[in-house]
């Protein structure tokens, strides 16, 4: 049965569509969300507990543009199978990377089990057999995928063949560096505009890749520049992180990379950046944004400012100037004059 797509939301103008199992009758929910799976990644068999079949829930949020498509699923519990049949009756040749953003799974290919929870990321080769799971005692679990071509993972064959049982912990090492890239990318991915989103998910893939060859202990197979692309994805997400702190510097930044200070210079000046440059330019951005917020107009600017790793009042106050061309006072008055119902401005 073909049913009929739902309407979906108005993001789509930003990067990223929305479809929900809700907008469409109860008892044709997991129906669709089958068919809806078929659609976006490859054929599966899909299997849940016949007593949630009627009252079954999820969403999926799109962003496809360029060769990766991203997917944040939001989903009650539910079995994947891609089954020999399937992939005969349709091989798209890809791999979908999964991160755990709630809750937990298993992966089952190749003769080996891999169970996952939060910020693990897992391969998946759609061009043989697998069968996963989301964690069936978790209400709902939610997980970021993104699908792109085989072609675009540059490791050797033999390792690649290698990537179906290898689960990359998110709480170690460069797995865990490459998990909160990946996080990140699911907390915003609905803030993206189509360049940014373009721009991440292509970094996303370098990022795995790096990942992956440290995994499987390949790490010279990765090539230089995906490992100078994917190093730099990773501080620019641990800077974002901690910009709250007075000791963000270049120095604990290395040494949080394990990378010498002369080499985390380099990578920023590449890209025509300095390391402090870019911390204050992240920090100026996130005190712009909290000052604009009605929500947040009780708070005094200097505790704002202190927020985001400002000690100094007078100094945040002409740098903000000298970025924006007003002082924070200002700006917290302009965006309160054009709010309407604004009452005043502290």
């Amino acid at each position: 049965m073909i049913l009929v797509r739902p309407r979906a939301d108005d993001t789509r103008e930003w990067g990223m569509e929305t479809i929900r199992t809700a907008d469409v009758p109860a008892k044709e929910r997991f129906a669709f969300w089958h068919e809806l799976n078929g659609k976006l990644w490859a054929p599966y068999d899909l299997r849940c507990d016949p007593g949630l079949e009627h009252r079954f829930q999820a969403q999926v949020g799109i962003s496809d543009f360029g060769p990766v498509q991203a997917t944040l699923i939001t989903t009650m519990p539910h079995t994947i199978l891609r089954t020999p049949k399937l992939i005969r009756q349709s091989d798209p040749e890809v791999f979908k990377l999964g991160c755990i953003v709630r809750g937990g799974g298993m992966k089952e290919q190749d003769g080996g089990r891999v169970d996952l929870v939060v910020g693990d990321l897992m391969l998946y080769d759609t061009s043989r057999p697998y069968l996963s799971e989301f964690a069936p005692d978790v209400p709902e679990s939610r997980v970021l995928l993104l699908r792109f071509p085989r072609t675009l993972l540059p490791l050797p064959e033999k390792d690649l063949r290698r990537l179906s049982t290898v689960r990359i912990p998110g709480d170690r090492g460069v797995g865990a560096l490459s998990s909160q890239f990946m996080l990140q990318l699911a907390r915003h991915l609905d803030e993206l505009s189509a360049a940014e989103t373009i721009r991440l998910s292509t970094l996303a893939v370098d990022v795995l890749t790096a990942a992956l060859g440290d995994a499987l202990d390949v790490p010279s197979a990765v090539p230089c520049p995906t490992r100078r692309r994917a190093l730099t994805a990773r501080i620019h997400v641990f800077i974002q992180k901690n910009l709250g702190d007075a000791d963000l510097t270049p120095p604990a930044i290395a040494a949080a990379h394990h990378i010498s200070l002369r080499y985390l210079h380099k990578l920023f000046q590449q890209d025509g950046h300095t390391v402090a440059g870019w911390i204050r330019e992240r920090r100026l951005e996130s005190c712009h944004r909290d000052l604009a917020d009605p929500g947040l107009a009780e708070q005094p600017i200097n505790a704002i400012a202190a927020r985001w790793g400002f000690t100094d009042s007078a100094h945040f106050s002409r740098a903000f100037r000298t970025a924006y061309g007003l002082s924070p006072r200002q700006f917290r008055h302009e965006c309160a004059t054009v709010r309407p119902g604004a009452t005043g401005v502290r």
